[in-house]
């Protein structure tokens, strides 16, 4: 059923001398070390890798030239995913002019790159923020896994998303970028005094009265139900039959036509678990140059929903100019029963990494960033609000 590949990278005129990141300090490595992974072939891809696919501290993922319509997501266990797909392929769609994956279907697709990994590197990776806004599930499965999402040290294989489009059906294509991998070396996450001392020098929430609440390495963000002043606008509901969403466009489609506004005058919205919302945060979120930040998607301490499926936070997001931070956005779908929110209650969670290096390029910083100094924004292909 697979194709015989070849991988390639761009970056084979980087130095032989390049050190190997696998011998640097413990945490996430910012895109120098991306790059010295790639010029050691231990990310290599079907095609070249592109300049743009790096980001301040994470790596964007391509589709490849097939997907595989599945009847259910699994994990292949004691197998590999392409034998699992030989028992679980309903038909394969070849991408290669574009190719539109349904809303409510989940499908398979081979990833243009894959890893080869030495000593002690693993990775983790999640949605792209704008495949979260659009509310398309995406997961990352390796051969043999028993997670998803997770990539252990010294794995050496391919890679695979699970795609399974909830809300709009999408048009994608080879090269598609829809997730994002983030590479690291043990765990240097920010706890305890060392949080505290951080938020002190940085501010990494701000723009709310008092002090942010901090938990076991994990600072708190609440949700911003006041809204517009003039208008009472909170967020966007998604309509439910629409046209598809070509994912290649940009600032193209009318917000009218996917999306209706959310107005509130007492502070409260009820989310009906049949609905997708985009909603905003109070707090700005700041992320220090020398740390990566990534929101816990899902906790039943706060409520049965869940926000913000594109977890990664980029070095420099919110970070330096006259009102520091951006606000985050929320990609909020309640889970079994309806569920009040109210203004100013805790939806999420940040944690904050330190990174081996800084990197050479801050989010936000020519780096084809989207959302920096962001408020309720939809997704890129959206016409922008306001």
């Amino acid at each position: 059923m697979a194709e015989p590949v070849t991988y390639r990278t761009l970056f084979r005129d980087m130095p032989a001398t390049a050190q190997d990141p696998s011998a640097k300090g413990t945490g996430v490595f910012a895109d120098v070390a991306l790059r010295e992974l790639i010029a050691t072939n231990q990310i290599v891809g079907e095609d070249p890798i592109l300049d743009e696919q790096i980001q301040p501290a994470s790596l964007d993922l391509r589709l490849g030239r097939y997907a595989y319509r599945v009847r259910a997501s699994f994990l292949p266990g004691e197998s590999t995913v392409m034998g699992k797909l030989s028992s679980f392929t309903m038909h394969r769609i070849d991408l290669s002019a574009g190719a539109v994956l349904e809303r409510g279907c989940v499908y398979i697709v081979p990833l243009l790159e894959r890893l080869q990994l030495q000593g002690g590197i693993s990775a983790l990776t999640n949605p792209k923020s704008s495949t979260g806004r659009l509310d398309i599930f995406t997961r990352v499965i390796t051969d043999f896994a028993t997670s998803f999402d997770k990539i252990h040290g010294g794995y050496s294989g391919p890679l695979f998303l699970e795609v399974a489009p909830r809300t709009f059906s999408v048009l994608v294509r080879p090269g598609t970028r829809l997730s994002q991998i983030r590479f690291q070396r043990g765990s240097d996450i920010a706890t305890g005094a060392k949080l505290r001392d951080l938020h002190k020098r940085v501010k990494l929430v701000s723009g709310v009265e008092g002090e942010p609440v901090i938990r076991e390495g994990l600072v708190g963000v609440t949700i911003d139900l006041d809204g517009d002043p003039a208008t009472g606008l909170v967020g966007y509901r998604a309509k439910k039959h629409t046209d598809v969403i070509d994912l290649e466009k940009r600032e193209h489609y009318e917000v009218g036509e996917y999306w209706e506004p959310i107005a509130t005058r007492n502070r409260r919205l009820i989310l009906d678990p049949d609905d997708f919302y985009i909603l905003v945060t109070r707090e700005s979120v700041t992320i220090p140059p020398d740390h990566a930040a990534e929101m816990v998607a899902y906790d039943t301490m706060v409520g049965e929903f869940r926000v913000h499926y594109a977890g990664f936070f980029d070095p420099g997001f919110g970070h330096g100019g006259e009102g520091q931070g951006s606000r985050a956005v929320l990609e909020v779908r309640s889970h079994e029963v309806p569920f009040l929110l109210e203004h100013g209650q805790t939806v999420g969670w940040l944690r904050y990494e330190r990174l081996t290096a800084p990197p050479a390029r801050l989010y936000g910083a020519g780096a084809g960033s989207s959302y920096q100094r962001q408020g309720l924004q939809l997704a890129k292909q959206f016409k922008r609000l306001g």
